[in-house]
């Protein structure tokens, strides 16, 4: 009778069957428009990131089940959506549009190379929010990376994506003169011109070099090299070694007064930036160099240890599903030794006293926590080692994505959007604090993003720690 009821209703007030048709009533049986057929064969699709785990790389995208956990405004994911409220910027609408084009043309060579699929893709700014968030686990951000590297086999890569994708270099090159390089990014003439042939919003900042390497630096100082309570590996990311100089400079510090020996060796970047282009052929090379080389010396005494999460933490991430067999094998048994700054230290600290290496002032932190310590890492960790300190109190802003994401956020024609995601909770929560609260951030992108956004400066917690050394 109900039902009857609704088609009557329907009838009267949609005459022509213009809303929604055959959804409501009329609908189709169960068994039709169906969308596999009787013997379809699912294409294999050949990929440089490995997709076994998910039996290949449509599976992989058709864990998606339409849930729209990706719609909700609270947590991390989607932050792309929270900021424009569009359905296309969903994890659930890449995931269906990926699913679309493989079905269409996975029998075809590169059958991501799409530009429909480029555009719905373009607003995804691989936080790894969906792998911890959705109930699926939808890896958006990996098969974006694998998108990118199939449309760049077929298409070229552009020249902005190539030069961010290796920043290092151009950094590398910088170095030569990094008094007249930063001269030239705070001058307004010229970083107006390098901004427009970069690419970069007018709007941004750009970060400078250090006035040395970090590499430099520890080579011509004297750093114990091993401690009373054992000894690290430190990862010298591609940020650290040219950009944030002093950082490095504290963390190591740090490590030494607090009984840790601190070794550095020549390695290969972690490859982050090449991973976010999609430059996957140049990633696996960073891989394949650096698990070789740590595969001997990294243990569970002798952790490897970043200070830059989105750097370290693809050891855990990209790593094993870049590289194959053997290779693979030990990137997946170097990983679970290779740890964020305050994943270690919040480790050592349940079994190490380090209350009097600090000062018993009282202060007040809020921290943004980096996208990928959530997805991959402990984000607890980041508040958790910030109360160390006696009368140190930590809270977690409540954020998604600061919005900058890499090189995202410098790019003019995601700076609008950018913004947009910083100003849904990160920024309100930097600018209604107090003169006296110190905003924390480990991720270099999203330091620069709260600098951007509110004009205030964030800090890495390490900062904060060795600040607070008596």
């Amino acid at each position: 009778h109900n039902y009857q009821l609704v088609r009557r209703i329907k009838k009267i007030w949609d005459p022509q069957n213009i809303f929604n048709p055959g959804k409501i009533v009329n609908a189709l049986p169960i068994d039709e428009d169906l969308r596999y057929t009787e013997g379809q064969v699912s294409p294999q699709i050949e990929t440089a990131f490995e997709f076994n785990e998910n039996e290949g790389l449509l599976a992989a995208a058709e864990k998606c089940n339409g849930s729209a956990d990706c719609r909700k405004i609270t947590g991390s994911m989607c932050p792309s959506y929270q900021a424009t409220k569009n359905e296309e910027t969903t994890t659930r609408a890449r995931a269906n549009m990926l699913r679309e084009v493989l079905t269409e043309n996975g029998h075809q060579p590169l059958p991501l190379a799409n530009d429909e699929l480029k555009k719905v893709l373009d607003l995804c700014v691989s936080c790894k929010a969906c792998k911890r968030e959705c109930p699926s686990n939808v890896d958006m951000a990996l098969m974006k990376s694998e998108f990118l590297h199939q449309y760049n086999k077929k298409n070229g890569i552009d020249f902005k994506s190539k030069l961010f994708g290796s920043i290092h270099k151009q950094n590398k090159l910088g170095m030569l003169a990094p008094g007249l390089v930063n001269f030239m990014f705070k001058n307004k003439v010229t970083s107006k011109l390098i901004k427009s042939v970069l690419g970069v919003a007018q709007e941004r900042s750009l970060p400078e070099l250090n006035k040395i390497t970090f590499r430099k630096w520890f080579s011509t100082e004297t750093i114990q090299e091993s401690g009373v309570n054992g000894s690290v590996y430190f990862f010298v990311d591609e940020f650290t070694n040219y950009n944030d100089l002093e950082i490095g400079q504290k963390a190591v510090l740090l490590f030494n007064k607090l009984g840790f020996g601190v070794k550095i060796v020549e390695h290969e970047v972690s490859g982050r930036t090449y991973i976010s282009k999609g430059m996957l052929d140049e990633a696996k090379v960073c891989a394949e160099k650096n698990i070789a080389l740590f595969e001997n010396i990294i243990s569970e005494s002798t952790p490897l240890i970043g200070i830059e999460p989105s750097a370290i933490l693809t050891f855990k991430d990209e790593y094993p599903k870049l590289l194959r067999g053997e290779a693979q094998a030990k990137a997946k048994a170097i990983s679970i030794n290779c740890l964020t700054i305050e994943e270690f230290l919040y480790r050592a600290s349940k079994s190490i006293n380090f209350s009097g290496y600090f000062t018993d002032a009282k202060k007040h932190v809020k921290v943004h926590v980096h996208c990928h310590q959530k997805a991959l890492s402990n984000k607890q960790a980041s508040q958790d080692i910030l109360s160390i300190p006696l009368n140190y109190t930590s809270e977690i802003i409540d954020s998604a994505c600061c919005g900058m994401a890499g090189s995202f956020g410098y790019e003019k024609e995601h700076y609008e959007v950018s913004m947009q995601m910083g100003a849904l909770k990160l920024f309100p929560s930097v600018l209604c604090s107090d003169r006296e609260t110190i905003i924390a951030a480990a991720g270099t992108s999203c330091r620069h993003q709260i600098k951007d956004g509110t004009s205030k400066k964030a800090k890495h917690p390490v900062e904060l720690l060795y600040e607070a050394l008596i």
